[in-house]
């Protein structure tokens, strides 16, 4: 059975810029030399993106401008095979993200989020075929699109397909009440979030009481571990952890949201938390190993 995926959210277009010295040592006020290159991104089109790369059909629901960022951004959608809908509008620009990678393959995000605000119930498909649904969390935390999105949450869990969140950054969190950002767990089957967000939803730095303390709202809790791999646990079961594939790290954008793809593409259809483990974990190390947060057209998993 093949995943027939909707992913909801943001998607920008990344301005990569590669830096040879560490943060503390650029040359504020004056240049400091980088390789820059520019990538789709955004969270739920990355997700998408790589579950193109896997045996899952994937379709995105977002905005980009009617502008040339735009223009790349559905061209590389449609060269990957990523379905969309009402993707191209032509209130706004099309979202960007400043990405800085250290030497150490680190990276720190400047983003704007541009046409990505203001989601609607509109821009949602008919339902009818999908067997999972991925939420990026930039949506919600966003005011202008929290409207929307709780609009069309309502109507995924009433044709009661699964939801897969993922919460997004801290730094994006703490712009909205802790509480609000809590009230929407209840609504999602699975969450998937790495330790530093794990740590500031629960308040505890030990990985199994914030896996345990998550539990109590979804179904489904996995905690991405960057270099140490994931780990994940179901209500009833007990806690299953896979170490990371070896490869060789160029650049770690979108290594979460490759994961998500890969684990989600195994766990919709199968429902083997282990094997969807390993399934992300395979994903997210070919995307470490290339510049940008998204598959090549000529990416192979």
């Amino acid at each position: 059975m093949t995943a027939k995926v909707l992913c909801i959210g943001d998607v920008m277009l990344d301005v990569v810029t590669k830096i040879g010295v560490l943060p503390s040592q650029i040359n504020y006020g004056s240049d400091t030399p980088a390789q820059i290159s520019t990538h789709g991104g955004g969270a739920a089109g990355n997700v998408a993106a790589w579950l193109t790369r896997t045996d899952a059909l994937a379709t995105i629901v977002g905005h980009v401008g009617n502008d040339s960022a735009g223009a790349a951004l559905v061209s590389e959608f449609d060269a990957l095979g990523v379905r969309h809908h009402n993707l191209v509008v032509d209130n706004g620009h099309s979202g960007v993200v400043v990405v800085l990678v250290d030497p150490t393959g680190e990276r720190t995000m400047f983003p704007d989020n541009g046409a990505n605000s203001g989601l609607h119930i509109g821009d949602l498909p008919e339902l009818e075929g999908f067997n999972a649904v991925y939420v990026s969390g930039y949506s919600p935390l966003d005011p202008l699109s929290l409207p929307g999105i709780k609009e069309m949450i309502s109507k995924i869990r009433a044709a009661k397909i699964p939801i897969y969140f993922d919460p997004a950054s801290v730094g994006g969190m703490k712009e909205v009440p802790l509480d609000e950002v809590k009230s929407w767990l209840p609504l999602m089957d699975v969450i998937l979030l790495n330790e530093e967000e794990a740590n500031y939803l629960t308040g505890t730095s030990d990985i199994d009481i914030a896996l345990d303390q998550l539990l109590e709202d979804c179904q489904t809790v996995v905690i991405k571990r960057g270099s140490h791999g994931a780990i994940g646990k179901s209500r009833g079961s007990d806690s299953v952890s896979v170490p990371a594939m070896s490869t060789t790290v160029v650049d770690t954008t979108g290594a979460g949201d490759s994961f998500a793809a890969g684990f989600i593409s195994y766990f919709a259809t199968k429902k083997d938390l282990a094997r969807a483990l390993v399934a992300g974990a395979e994903v997210a190390a070919h995307c470490v190993a290339i510049v940008g947060a998204r598959p090549r057209v000529g990416t192979k998993i």
